[in-house]
């Protein structure tokens, strides 16, 4: 049966995010008139982006050509691959397609956020077929640490455009977390125009360590200890869950879950079969105490699913369940990125502190979600593809990406290394990143969504790093006065009782500013208040060397 609709005039690629970048998935593509939105992922914020919650792709450009928008297609079920699209349902109106899992988890994520909107969900598998006006859509199971992971197809009359999502080849896993590599073969055979594809380990030689090895490794780690054990994970690493469940069952200890993220995501997937657990083997974490030491295994994550975070609180005796004892065993399964190596070496010296044992994780058993060189050479080669576009990943790891495919036989040519925004253009003849749309962060911080921008962070900066230096003057316009103040409040910049003499200088400068400004023709509020800035700011610069944030404040009577 052929997939292929009609003859197509045109395909444009457009990656919204997921690109410089690991998270935050996001990818458009277009044929003729038709909209497809491949992922809608989140991004937990980085170090400077101070009191934001979470980080989503902005959407103006959907938001634009919304009545194109024929559906978001979800390659599996974490976070970065789904995080926005509760966000991104408030502003548009899309069908949403997924696996069983996958679905179940937004309907989840909808319910939290109550996001009350009617929804046509459609759940698919490897064999579905959706049918649009200009192309079919078709999908293929691939393995990731979250079982019911999908690969997407958008076939097309020049070929399939094929959007990987994020996968591994591991020939143990089976059932829900086995790759079709058949289902692949034969997509590849068929003719793939393009292939948009997972970069986040292009650096890495070789192949994954298979996830029977880590099982082996994670069951003769945990015999050996004496007293609690505490697994550290990400709340959607569903394989190593299962794993420290089947190990738990194997040496006789209770499991307890730690964590409202884990704990949500887990019974969404227990409802639906998707773990196997022996009977009497979970107990709630407020009865871990009732239970001896070596008895139980508690597996914990942070409020976002982020598992150091809360490691940290339990190690620094603050968190408000669970803590620290001594004699605990830590064993931390998850990869760290370059920017959490130093919180990770922060909370190991907490944890011992503490009398805690940091189990061994030897690098060498370590697996990843994603797939290595080889297994993305393998990826290319079964594909096939005419064009490439590697994402998800920083921009080294696109371009390692890149030279794989290169390695693989596509032409250089045809392999486009893009940006947030950039477009590239399909007319028939040539492929070419000749345009740019709106693209970037939109910034989540409590329930506001995008009013957060780089001005408030910077703010933020300013006041983490010196402080706020508060000048209040009250003054009678009528009759040209100050009749109260200057009073000078400080919080962040200087200890006050030791450094009264800059305060009673600075009260001086800013009656200085406010006469002068008095004795003008007409007082211009304005700037008055800019000149107490800049005077100021000067001034504390020279005597302190800090910049805090001025505000100066001008009633009148």
């Amino acid at each position: 049966m052929s997939l292929i609709k009609k003859k197509n005039d045109k395909i444009r690629i457009i990656p919204l995010g997921g690109v410089g970048e690991i998270a935050k998935n996001m990818y458009i593509v277009e044929v003729d008139e038709e909209m497809f939105m491949l992922d809608a992922g989140l991004m937990f914020p980085e170090d400077e982006m101070l009191g934001v919650d979470v980080v989503i792709p902005d959407i103006q450009y959907v938001i634009e050509n919304k009545e194109k928008l024929k559906g978001i297609f979800l390659s599996h079920g974490h976070e970065d691959s789904i995080g926005a699209v509760s966000y991104i349902l408030e502003k548009v109106d899309a069908p949403v397609y997924g696996s069983r899992l996958t679905i179940a988890l937004v309907k989840d994520q909808m319910k939290i956020r109550k996001v009350n909107k009617k929804i046509r969900y459609y759940t698919v598998n490897k064999d579905s077929v959706m049918r649009f006006k200009n192309v079919n859509v078709t999908f293929f199971n691939t393995s990731h640490s979250i079982p019911d992971s999908l690969g997407i197809c958008i076939h097309t009359s020049y070929g399939a455009v094929v959007y990987t999502g994020e996968f591994k080849f591991d020939q143990s896993l089976q059932g829900a977390y086995a790759p079709d590599i058949a289902k692949m073969t034969e997509i590849g055979q068929n003719g793939v125009f393009a292939l948009i594809s997972d970069s986040t380990e292009a650096e890495k030689h070789g192949y994954n360590v298979p996830e029977n090895v880590i099982q082996s490794h994670i069951v003769d780690e945990f015999a050996k200890a004496n007293g609690r054990i505490i697994v550290s994970c990400y709340a959607s690493n569903f394989i190593r869950i299962q794993q420290v469940l089947n190990a738990a069952s194997k040496l006789n200890r209770k499991v307890s879950f730690l964590g409202r993220s884990l704990e949500s995501s887990f019974n969404v997937a227990r409802k639906l079969g998707y773990f196997d657990i022996p009977e009497n083997l979970l107990v709630p974490v407020h009865d871990v105490s009732k239970y001896p030491k070596n008895e139980m295994i508690i597996i914990a994550t942070g409020m976002q699913g982020e598992p150091i975070e809360a490691l940290g609180q339990m190690a620094q005796q603050r968190h408000p369940i669970l803590n620290i004892l001594e004699g605990d065993n830590v064993y931390i399964s998850t990869t760290t990125s370059a920017n959490m190596e130093v919180i990770i070496g922060q909370t190991m010296n907490e944890l011992v502190k503490a009398g805690a044992n940091i189990m061994p994780n030897n690098k060498k058993i370590h697996a990843s979600s994603h797939g290595y060189m080889e297994e993305l050479k393998l990826m290319l080669n079964l594909m096939k593809p005419e064009y490439f576009i590697p994402v998800q990943g920083e921009f080294k790891m696109q371009i390692a990406h890149a030279k794989l495919a290169a390695e693989t036989g596509v032409d250089p040519e045809k392999i486009f290394l893009l940006e947030k925004g950039d477009v590239v253009n399909f007319d028939g003849k040539a492929m070419v990143a000749n345009e740019k749309v709106t693209a970037g962060n939109v910034l989540i911080d409590g329930i506001g969504v995008g009013d957060v921008g780089n001005i408030v962070l910077r703010d933020r900066h300013l006041l983490a790093e010196d402080g706020i230096f508060i000048a209040v003057v009250t003054l009678d316009p009528k009759n040209r006065k100050i009749v109260g103040g200057p009073e000078i409040q400080s919080r962040g910049f200087v200890y006050v009782r030791e450094s009264e003499e800059l305060l009673t200088e600075s009260s001086e400068k800013v009656r200085e500013i406010v006469e002068e400004g008095l004795l003008q023709k007409k007082i211009e509020w304005s700037e008055m208040k800019q000149n107490m800035r800049d005077k100021l700011g000067k001034y504390l610069y020279e005597q302190t060397k800090r910049r805090p944030m001025i505000i100066p404040i001008i009633s009148e009577i």
